[in-house]
């Protein structure tokens, strides 16, 4: 039996997306809901962990459930593939320079999309809009290897204070798992 998603299934005459109504409009609406009962917490930007969690944006992943984490814990940066790159490298500097972050998480998972892209997909778009994107795909066949790639990144980045505690991890998307990536 395949899984759905809340914004897959409609939930009543209120939750059904109507014609003309779009998956933003339900958000939002979800956001009003939300706020009537919203509490301001009294926290500032700073983790609680001092940790950044760079993740895939992979809709499958619920990170704060599978890693046990309460709004405040973490900073969690999260694109295609997990991949450290120039703008992640932008985040975890603000979150150690600015916010006190010490450790850095990095979590790719099992099925990554990025596995069947190559840096074609760079030149087929090149082809349809008649401009090249400025960023790399950052595709990858070894997810293991990549999280080595990303934990290297992380470790020699001029910008970073705090590179002694970088781990990289694989999330199993069947059992929810994760598989610590030994970076040698």
């Amino acid at each position: 039996m395949g899984m759905t998603t809340s914004a897959a299934v409609p939930t009543g005459s209120e939750g059904a997306i109507a014609n003309g109504d779009s998956v933003t409009n339900r958000l939002v609406e979800a956001n009003q809901r939300y706020a009537q009962d919203f509490a301001d917490p009294g926290m500032d930007a700073r983790p609680v962990l001092h940790v950044a969690v760079v993740a895939c944006m992979d809709a499958r992943l619920d990170l704060h459930a599978a890693l046990g984490l309460e709004l405040g814990d973490c900073h969690t940066i999260r694109n295609a593939g997990g991949v450290v790159t120039d703008d992640v490298i932008r985040s975890l500097t603000i979150s150690q320079r600015a916010l006190g972050t010490r450790s850095v998480v990095l979590i790719h998972h099992t099925g990554c999309g990025l596995e069947s892209l190559t840096e074609d997909f760079r030149h087929e778009l090149e082809m349809e809009v008649g401009q090249r994107p400025a960023w790399a795909v950052e595709s990858f066949r070894d997810v293991d290897q990549d999280v080595r790639q990303s934990m290297q990144r992380v470790r020699t980045s001029p910008f970073l204070l705090h590179t002694q505690d970088v781990r990289g991890f694989v999330f199993d998307v069947h059992t929810g798992l994760l598989r610590e990536i030994d970076p040698a």
